[in-house]
């Protein structure tokens, strides 16, 4: 049985899991930038001095880029307080956790690593051993030189290929390149037609610089764009009122769709109703695999009160989560029943605006006698205040007390003031959450925060995560 120091690690641990899933340190419709950053600053540091082996553990979960990028640089900060076993278990876990960011999320960790002086031998080899994992060192040459070249300073590396260093440090001395793409990004300096092969972020400045009409741009350019650059220019030319690169929304990720998607008028989503719904749903069943229809009778409580805005950093964010969610648990329910706190019943149609009856909507959906109840809330209940708490309490205490009906509370918003994401009631476990994508493994994990499960199912929990992760799993080899 575990000691009252153990569930106090336990609480910890899910404490800051919630917030490394939901807070990048912006500002949110309840918090500014500078409460958030001081918050999860906080947070990081209190982890790392009393549970450093947890603390690198979190990597193998599904938080967020901002705060994976975090926790490596402290961890390496600090690669000195660590024991051998820790160093070594903590260079797999970054080294795997790095290969699943974003390239530039690492070269900008990087450069946040040669600003703090960070230059130690375990800092080295894992700048050495990601560059030299890359598939294409020419591509990140010509998309990310600055970032590349500042790493292979500070970590001292010498460039696979004499032409690559040249590039790399001295771009323009050399009269011709051998490298296809490094010679396209010569040739672009004098010819127009050049930049069309190079990708999107570095055409943009080639045409700023020969003057070429943006319009003119975006047209030709649009086959060399990712499908995420392609649908944020489709989102940012719908304000401007024009018509802009057509994504391809077959293909998108289910949140972002979601977020694109309530970026539109409304009378847009009445006219593509069929196209927008048919690719919300069938992002949603790529989510579900072969999940789909497992989940019994579902009934989801969805918050699109005014809160649900966001700010200007997450604009829609909430919302886009909650819809997002939507969709996802239809695909995964066999029977399901999606209430929205405004009493709307179209889902493409949802708007931030109103009070926040959660109570309410909690007992309409209680009505319906589901096998799974899902809530995706801020958890600011206003319309009364509390009775969302109370309904749950009863319900729990009560009505259910053999629990056939399964509770869990998704928040997508992170609360500076209480160093986690707000709670509806103690009697409900409550998980963060960033993207819908990542819903089932997060109903796993809420259930470590229902107060009754201990540190050693949770880091068995973890361990197994880890494991997958850096490829230690039995599931993993076999692949």
């Amino acid at each position: 049985m575990d000691s009252y120091g153990d569930l106090v690690a336990a609480d910890d641990v899910l404490l800051f899991v919630n917030a490394a899933i939901t807070s990048t340190a912006q500002r949110e419709f309840h918090g500014d930038a500078d409460e958030q950053r001081l918050s999860l600053d906080f947070l990081h540091a209190y982890m790392l001095g009393n549970y450093r082996e947890l603390y690198a553990g979190v990597l193998a979960l599904d938080i967020n880029d901002h705060n994976a990028a975090l926790i490596v640089r402290r961890l390496l900060e600090t690669a000195r307080e660590a024991t051998p076993d820790q160093r070594r278990r903590e260079g797999r876990l970054i080294a795997a956790r790095l290969a699943k960011l974003p390239p530039q999320r690492v070269y900008g960790l990087f450069g946040a690593l040669r600003r703090a002086g960070v230059n130690n031998r375990r800092s080295r080899a894992i700048m050495r051993d990601w560059l030299a994992a890359r598939p294409d060192p020419a591509f990140d040459a010509v998309k990310y030189r600055g970032g590349l070249k500042q790493a292979m300073r500070h970590a001292h590396l010498t460039p696979a290929t004499e032409e690559l260093g040249a590039f790399v440090f001295a771009p323009l001395t050399r009269p011709r390149y051998d490298t296809p793409i490094l010679e396209t990004w010569r040739r672009a300096h004098y010819e127009q037609a050049a930049l069309y092969e190079l990708p999107y972020t570095v055409a943009e400045g080639f045409a700023a610089k020969h003057g070429i009409r943006r319009d003119a741009f975006l047209e030709r350019i649009a086959p060399r764009m990712t499908r995420l650059e392609a649908l944020r220019l489709q989102e940012s030319a719908h304000k401007r009122g024009s018509t802009g690169v057509l994504a391809d929304l077959t293909t998108m990720p289910l949140t972002r769709l979601a977020t694109y998607v309530l970026s539109l008028p409304v009378e847009e989503r009445l006219r593509r109703r069929a196209e927008l719904t048919g690719a919300l749903e069938s992002a949603a069943g790529r989510v579900a695999g072969p999940h789909r229809g497992s989940w019994g009778k579902v009934t989801a409580v969805l918050d699109d009160s005014f809160s649900a805005s966001g700010s200007a950093h997450k604009r829609r964010r909430p919302l886009a989560v909650a819809l997002a969610c939507h969709h996802l648990l239809a695909a995964l329910a066999d029977e399901y029943t999606g209430l929205w706190t405004s009493g709307r019943t179209d889902a493409l149609l949802a708007r931030p605006y109103g009070p926040t009856p959660v109570g309410r909507r909690i007992l309409d959906a209680l009505d319906t006698d589901p096998a799974r109840l899902v809530i995706v809330s801020d958890g600011w209940d206003n319309a009364p205040p509390g009775l969302a708490a109370e309904v749950l309490r009863v319900w729990r205490t009560r009505l259910d007390r053999e629990r056939r009906t399964s509770v869990v509370h998704l928040n997508p918003v992170y609360d500076a003031a209480d160093f986690d994401v707000r709670r509806l009631s103690p009697s409900v476990p409550t998980a963060g959450i960033r993207d819908a994508e990542d819903l089932p493994a997060l109903v796993e994990l809420a259930q470590f925060a229902e107060g009754r499960t201990g540190l050693g199912e949770l880091t068995a929990h973890m361990d197994t995560m880890a494991a997958r992760l850096t490829g230690d799993h039995p599931q993993e080899r076999a692949r």
